[in-house]
């Protein structure tokens, strides 16, 4: 497990990644992550109440959807957050079947809340989450024949999240893009501009192999400030 603790828009963040124990299932696996996770934020007097974003990995399609059904147990009620989840098989170091990186926030004063949004219908995923003036995106994909297609899709849904969350594009801090391997990045890119013209401070690219479900060549996340 690698464990980051450092300041971010003001706040105090913990990162904690790992790949679990080599054995059982992938859903054993998860469990083990989410204990040993729930350990560690325990000795920086956080807790999985804490959580803002969660990443899960998967070595296969299967392995990523066991992994997420755990996900769901172990961040339920208010340790709910921010997700996404990809299969990566390139990702693993080790034999595991799954992995994990988690996002915890110390908020600034005792006794805040987690404002907790989801899509209409509910699906698994959070639409979005404040916290303590910082809005959490869930990743967001569409299931379209092309990027460019998938990007005129993706991209209102989001600047809608924002708005909805009493944010915008202007206030994003970081935006990451997780994109499949036969798609390239320049190309992302260029299609992400032509609707998107307020200059964000971060912005990183991650190649993956799958997502959620077939079709799909990109996840976006999308972290601001109110």
């Amino acid at each position: 497990m690698t464990k980051k603790i450092f300041s971010w828009m003001g706040k105090e963040f913990v990162a904690l990644s790992a790949e679990a124990r080599s054995g059982g299932t992938a859903a054993e696996q998860a469990r083990q992550l989410f204990r040993s996770f729930s350990e560690e934020l325990k000795s920086a007097g956080l807790s999985l109440d804490n959580t803002v974003r969660t990443r899960l990995w998967g070595r296969d399609r299967q392995s990523r959807n066991l992994g997420s059904e755990e996900r769901t147990r172990a961040l339920s009620g208010n340790a709910r957050s921010a997700s996404s989840s990809y299969i990566a098989p390139v990702h693993f170091d080790s034999d595991a079947l799954v992995g994990l990186d988690l996002l915890a926030m110390r908020p600034s004063r005792p006794g805040i809340e987690k404002i907790l949004k989801e899509y209409e219908p509910p699906i698994t995923p959070l639409r979005y989450l404040i916290y303590d003036s910082v809005v959490f995106l869930s990743g967001v994909t569409a299931v379209l024949p092309t990027l460019d297609n998938q990007l005129a899709d993706i991209l209102p849904r989001i600047s809608g999240s924002l708005t909805d969350a009493g944010t915008s594009w202007e206030r994003v801090v970081k935006v990451s893009f997780y994109l499949h391997r036969s798609q390239k990045p320049e190309t992302l890119t260029a299609l992400f501009r032509k609707t998107v013209k307020a200059g964000i401070p971060q912005m990183d690219y991650s190649f993956v192999d799958g997502y959620s479900a077939e079709g799909k060549l990109v996840e976006i996340e999308v972290t601001a400030t109110k």
